[in-house]
């Protein structure tokens, strides 16, 4: 089985630098199409057209509209994607959907800006063990599934899915195996614990 993760695309609660979190719904900006878009070529090139490619993604509308523009250069019909809601963005709870600026300036520095995670726990929200708790549950629900996936999830997410998926070291801090941060509209391929590059998107962002 070989794995192709994505990052969605920038959402407008990227662009103005504000916590999207488990948010249902803050849709892509025009830069966050363009980078579902390149992303969908870098993987038709790879692939070909309508690969036996089994489609999942977060339930979140950035996710699904990433994974359908993806889904269009494939040749593939998104509304045959699997979702679930353990592939959704860590929960940032009473931050969900305010400025960074201003939590900073009410809670101090929150981010170690070298590795680009959180220092501290979210008010109301997740750490990280819990994500990859619930992330590896579903891996192994699916594991006996064959055949290679795209998985379109999220930053935070992203990142401790491919490192439960490339066998690296727990964070002691963190209680969690965390891959290094990519950017938005990044889609990354694993097989057999190994992670390369399939395309490097242009976006920024956290969560």
């Amino acid at each position: 089985m070989r794995w192709f993760i994505a990052r969605h695309g920038e959402t407008v609660f990227n662009a103005v630098q504000r916590m999207q979190g488990d948010a249902p719904h803050t849709p892509l900006t025009r830069a966050g199409f363009a980078q579902a878009e390149a992303m969908g070529e870098a993987l038709r090139r790879r692939l070909g057209p309508r690969p036996p490619l089994t489609l999942w993604a977060s339930p979140t509308g950035r996710a699904l509209q990433t994974l359908a523009v993806i889904a269009e250069h494939l040749e593939l019909d998104w509304h045959e994607a699997r979702t679930d809601a353990r592939l959704s963005e860590i929960g940032v709870g009473d931050w969900g959907e305010r400025y960074y600026r201003d939590v900073i300036a009410e809670a101090g520095t929150i981010l170690d800006y070298e590795t680009a995670l959180f220092t501290v726990r979210p008010p109301g929200g997740e750490w990280y063990d819990e994500v990859a708790a619930r992330v590896g549950e579903w891996v192994a629900e699916t594991e006996g599934e064959t055949g290679d996936r795209l998985v379109v999830t999220h930053g935070m997410t992203g990142r401790v899915l491919r490192g439960l998926l490339s066998g690296l070291e727990t964070r002691a801090e963190h209680g969690a195996p965390i891959a290094p941060s990519l950017p938005q509209g990044t889609m990354v391929e694993i097989s057999g614990g190994t992670e390369s590059v399939v395309h490097r998107g242009t976006g920024g962002g956290t969560t």
